[in-house]
């Protein structure tokens, strides 16, 4: 507790040690000897102004008390050994006693002044020391990105300060320490360490050595304070009692950290909020959407089936409302295997088969099984010749291929041509889809293959999973894929496998 009473009653100055008083009296011991030759002379005068210089020359070094006690003891040994009669403290000649008085009063006046400028000077530079300690620290912590980073920071300058290596223990967001931060702590008594800790923060007072809550423990605990929420506790254990400036600066750093903790805190907090908020809102939003979406084809395969079970109607229009049960039916089930595709993608759980198949019997199975999208549209095929087996997933680019060519049909104007290009080039296959239509906003390019992303102002129906599976997919190939807006109007994807070349090229014309 000496730090903290040295602060209340404004006296952290240290006082001089015995070792000063005694330089003091050495040194004018020192000069008188040197100078007693001059004790007879006429040149008597010329040892006072010797002696001042002594003493001013004390006064960049010592305190004021032994300053003091070195003017007195110059004064009074020029008298006694230089000022006529010698021996004695007597003066005759007024001239003598004025000099003398003189010589007393500007000793005194000129050590206690020299003292206090030094003593000025000195807490100016340890000011400027403290100040700039502060704003590295300060800098240092802007620099860190998270708590823990932080924490080390703080750490580290807390150390290279004041040479101890502090602990400090974080709370978890609900205003309770973290288990993990206490129980990593080195000591013979964790569940104490653990009590006062809590107690320390939740009170907001310093506990343990120096002070007067838990003052057994050989570690200071001090509450780390926020204006909204107070980041946690630092234990540090001091090899002596800091000071009354020292104690100061110390509670500067503890602020300073403690600032920028709750700072990282509260954007945290903010980032949850937000991020609460988002998905909750996009909850919402897909919930519509697929509600939505599911309910069109159900709603088909309701009404169709309901007119099919209670009126009688002829074969025609039995095979129409079959038919519209059917395209329902395959709507229906391409929401679900997009909503599962996508499941797989972000549960990291999608695994990839390669093998090498033939890329004609891919493009033949997906055009056959939108034949019915496509019967609108002029599908223009164009196959590199001599076109090798490639090394591809079969399931998963059958998947890549019908989302492209079904997001084709629903942005490109009915009779607009709609273009499949397949290469093979230095062990890379590239897929290219070009479409007529309307394209897509430049400044949403960079979102269209972002999950659930819809054109405002376009009911192309689905769910908007589309785009982001196929990137998914054509990723788990080690792939990529691009997309521009065609000069003439239209979408152009791109995508790019990187595949080995089979020992066996297949000729394309024979088959």
């Amino acid at each position: 507790m000496k730090h903290l009473y040295a602060i209340i009653n404004g006296t952290s100055a240290k006082k001089p040690g015995v070792s000063q008083y005694v330089l003091a009296v050495a040194m004018v011991g020192a000069t008188i000897l040197l100078c007693i030759p001059l004790a007879k002379t006429e040149g008597y005068h010329i040892v006072s102004y010797i002696l001042l210089f002594v003493v001013s020359l004390l006064a960049l070094f010592l305190g004021t008390g032994p300053i003091v006690v070195a003017s007195t003891l110059s004064a009074l040994a020029w008298n006694f050994f230089f000022i006529p009669p010698h021996g004695t403290f007597h003066i005759d000649q007024a001239d003598d006693l004025l000099i003398f008085g003189l010589f007393f009063l500007i000793a005194i006046i000129n050590g206690v002044l020299t003292t206090k400028v030094r003593f000025q000077e000195r807490l100016v530079r340890e000011r400027e020391g403290r100040t700039n300690a502060l704003f590295h620290l300060t800098l240092e912590l802007s620099k860190s990105g998270n708590p823990g980073d932080i924490v080390k920071t703080g750490i580290h300058e807390l150390y290279s300060q004041f040479g101890v290596t502090p602990i400090i223990v974080l709370q978890d967001g609900k205003n309770n320490l973290l288990e993990a931060s206490l129980t990593g702590l080195k000591t013979t008594e964790p569940e104490r360490v653990k009590t006062i800790a809590d107690w320390c923060f939740q009170n907001q007072q310093m506990a343990g050595a120096g002070t007067s809550h838990f003052s057994d423990n050989p570690s200071t605990f001090y509450p780390l304070k926020g204006n909204k929420q107070n980041p946690g506790v630092l234990l540090a254990q001091h090899v002596k009692p800091l000071s009354g400036d020292q104690f100061l600066l110390w509670e500067a750093f503890l602020g300073q950290i403690s600032i920028a903790l709750e700072r990282e805190f509260l954007g945290e907090m903010a980032q949850r909020a937000k991020f609460l908020h988002e998905s909750d809102r996009l909850y919402k939003t897909l919930f519509n959407s697929i509600s939505h979406e599911f309910r069109i084809p159900v709603a088909t395969i309701m009404g169709a089936a309901d007119t099919l079970l209670n009126e009688p109607h002829s074969e025609v229009i039995r095979n129409e409302l079959f038919n519209e049960i059917f395209k329902a039916s395959v709507r229906l089930n391409r929401l679900i295997e997009n909503l599962l595709n996508m499941s797989r993608l972000e549960s990291g759980m999608l695994a990839i088969r390669l093998d090498w198949y033939d890329i004609n019997d891919l493009i033949n199975k997906v055009t056959k099984e939108l034949k019915e999208e496509l019967k609108g549209f002029q599908l223009e095929v164009v196959i590199q010749e001599n076109m090798p087996l490639v090394k591809i997933d079969y399931g998963l680019m059958e998947q890549v291929l019908y989302n492209l060519l079904v997001n084709a049909t629903q942005h490109a104007p009915d009779g607009s041509i709609i273009w499949l290009n397949i290469k093979y080039l230095d062990n890379l296959f590239s897929m290219e889809i070009v479409d007529e239509g309307a394209g897509f906003p430049d400044k949403e390019l960079p979102m269209v293959f972002n999950k659930f992303y819809r054109i405002n102002g376009r009911k192309t129906g689905g769910l908007g999973l589309g785009l982001s599976i196929v990137k998914g997919f054509v990723e788990a190939h080690k792939g990529s894929i691009s997309i521009e807006n065609r000069p003439g109007g239209g979408a152009r994807f791109l995508i790019k496998i990187p595949t080995s070349n089979p020992d066996i090229n297949i000729d394309i014309e024979k088959l």
